[in-house]
């Protein structure tokens, strides 16, 4: 397995990670093992661990005599569970007033830049508006907005003021908003006039007042400017302009309060494919001191940094980039399709903004890479130390193809979690070197570990990713389910005590680990286990091919694979090409993994958050119904799948 990147002594002494594992663990961040010792140390004495790292990040706010209570139990474990803080102060107050918060690109080119001084202007005028109509600690902030400075501002004077935020990307349909946001019902919706993609314009204020309708708890709809026409919400006094909205907080004056760690900050929504999605809670405390950790310790980010992970604000990623603020990095937002300017827009802000942390999707590498770019040559990439990625596991093609066409001398980060615990379970580390195609290792703090069928840890063998000790990022559980009865069926329904979190992976011999796909989606000819990502770990090498989905489908007494093909412009799916992809992944995988029927579809249905949907998929090919079909992006090619006479004959 070939070493992509590899630290050297210097790079190991003087990260933030080397730094803290020699004061506070006494390791020296120099020997081999020293990120296995320091993991080690990290779950063994946990209160000492997050203690040292609410310390090392700076975290203001009064941590209180308790680092961890009930520490055995989980769910059930509190962290700090009397220490108090205010995440809008820990995400505004670093830095000086004068330094660059965040920078904004539009699609079309638009720019803006914010300091802090600006932002905690822009954000206290939100906190005080928000009082002024009535909303207080607990009630929830809804928004439908793209990713652009005022949807930073509003949540962090939501949570200034100790409300709970939530938000949308504004290419939700009004079913889609409704049954998200329906839930939790907020009393105040902030949302976009229109948004900007692939060149096109779209309507979102035409849909705001149905949305208004349908979810009886909103008094108030704030429309924020941005690409939509001049609609005239005149004679319906729920509606307000931002510029009427933002006079209500005029000159601010709200005092930061200190909230109880484990108070509620933002509902996270799962992806809703299989039913309505799941209202993630997350804690103040918990979210904070887990993504300070990993921007400050693992991503070796701080005062000087500028920070850049392509999201949208339905994503858990968008509240994971805004952490970013805390550790006193700037951030960079960008809203528009990845692939503007023929796919070179990423790359182009990357370079204009002399970001040094870079992040995107595994899917969007794949992309880049089917398209013939050379981007260490068509663009100016040096300062980049830290490649990012997440969304789907990266291929070691990916990985091969950034270190080869992107940047020889960057960190690739893969990493793997979720919107369950908003941050991850593995991730990078600078000091460990990087194989390609695996992920370094587990974050420090979490207790991951891979269990084969007689539920015992295993190496070098798939199982589920199970992580057996609790963790600050835990859900503080899902809205409306009063006695947790949702939650615990969520996560700890096999393993009484144990986090499951539904992903196929495996622990290698240089302790990285490996994501193989989702457990719910994994196939099973003849018994055997197979993770879908072995299967397009291959299809991404064959340049015929743009895009793939691979499911099982029932198929006499058993389960047969069944892989659907995106052909790139002028290919054929001929008896040649359905030869070389078996042959591919028989000797790339196993003789298990071909599959049994290769279909050409034109296109493959993705979440709002471009994740493949597999469980759709599948349950499109069985003839059972979608049931929450408007949380895809694209759900009118699922009728691409539907009666397929291929999959009626062996």
């Amino acid at each position: 397995m070939r070493v992509l990147w590899n630290p050297t002594d210097q790079q190991k002494t003087e990260c933030h990670m080397g730094q803290f594992a020699k004061v506070v663990a006494d390791i020296e961040p120099t020997e081999p093992d020293a990120y296995a010792q320091l993991h080690a140390w990290s779950i063994t004495d946990p209160e000492r661990f997050w203690r040292a790292v609410w310390e090392d990040c700076g975290l203001k706010g009064d941590p209180g005599t308790q680092g961890l209570m009930d520490g055995e139990q989980m769910p059930g474990a509190q962290f700090f569970p009397d220490g108090r803080l205010n995440v809008a102060e820990n995400l505004i107050e670093h830095g000086q007033p004068s330094d660059e918060a965040l920078v904004f690109w539009s699609e079309d080119g638009r720019r803006a830049s914010w300091t802090r001084s600006v932002l905690k202007e822009k954000a206290g005028r939100f906190a005080a508006a928000f009082s002024a109509l009535g909303i207080k600690e607990g009630d929830r902030v809804a928004a439908i907005m793209p990713n652009m400075p005022e949807t930073v501002a509003a949540f962090l004077g939501a949570a200034w003021i100790g409300a709970i935020f939530s938000s949308a990307s504004p290419d939700f349909g009004i079913d889609g908003v409704t049954d998200r946001f329906g839930q939790i019902e907020p009393k105040i919706l902030i949302a976009c006039d229109g948004y900007r993609y692939g060149g096109k314009i779209f309507d979102v204020a035409g849909k705001l007042p149905a949305i208004a309708d349908n979810i009886p708890s909103i008094e108030h709809v704030v429309v924020v400017p941005y690409e939509g026409d001049n609609v005239d919400f005149a004679g319906d006094e729920r509606f307000l302009t931002l510029e009427k909205f933002m006079k209500l907080g005029q000159g601010g004056g709200v005092s930061y309060k200190g909230f109880a760690f484990n108070h509620p900050l933002y509902i996270l929504f799962s992806s809703g494919t299989t039913g309505k999605p799941k209202c993630i809670v997350h804690s103040a405390g918990g979210a904070l001191i887990q993504q300070f950790k990993e921007h400050r310790l693992h991503c070796n980010n701080g005062l000087d940094s500028r920070v850049f992970f392509y999201s949208t604000c339905g994503w858990m990623m968008w509240n994971w980039l805004v952490a970013g603020l805390g550790v006193g990095s700037t951030i960079v937002l960008y809203d528009g399709s990845p692939f503007a300017m023929d796919g070179r827009v990423l790359f182009r802000i990357a370079e204009r903004e002399a970001c040094d942390y870079f992040g995107i999707s595994a899917k969007w590498i794949d992309a880049v890479h089917k398209s013939g770019q050379h981007p260490a040559v068509e663009n100016k990439l040096s300062h980049v130390r830290m490649i990012g990625s997440t969304g789907s596991p990266l291929s070691p093609e990916g990985f091969s193809f950034i270190a080869d066409k992107i940047s020889p001398t960057a960190q690739i980060a893969s990493m793997s979690g979720g919107t369950d615990i908003v941050s991850c379970f593995v991730l990078g580390n600078p000091l460990s070197p990087v194989y390609e195609g695996e992920i370094q290792g587990p974050g420090l703090g979490m207790a991951v570990e891979v269990w084969g069928d007689d539920g015992k840890p295993v190496r070098a063998q798939k199982g589920e990713l199970v992580c057996v000790k609790p963790f600050p990022s835990m859900p503080v559980g899902f809205w409306n389910d009063d006695g947790g009865s949702r939650y615990k069926a969520a996560y700890f329904e096999d393993y009484p005590d144990i986090w499951r979190h539904g992903d196929w992976a495996e622990i290698t011999t240089h302790g990285g680990v490996i994501i193989h796909g989702r457990s719910d989606a994994t196939l099973n000819p003849g018994g055997v286990r197979i993770g879908t990502a072995e299967i397009y770990n291959q299809i991404e090498q064959i340049p015929q091919i743009l895009d793939s989905v691979c499911v099982g489908q029932d198929w006499q007494d058993d389960v047969r694979v069944i892989l659907f093909v995106v052909l790139r412009e002028g290919a054929s799916l001929d008896e040649a090409l359905i030869k070389e992809i078996k042959s591919k992944i028989r000797k790339g995988a196993s003789p298990r993994h071909v599959p049994a029927k290769i279909i050409p579809v034109a296109d493959i249905p993705r979440t709002k958050s471009g994740k493949i949907t597999e469980l759709a998929v599948r349950d499109v090919i069985h003839g059972r119904e979608v049931k929450n079909a408007h949380a895809l992006a694209n759900a009118q090619v699922l009728v691409l799948f539907r009666d397929l006479p291929e999959l009626q004959s062996d």
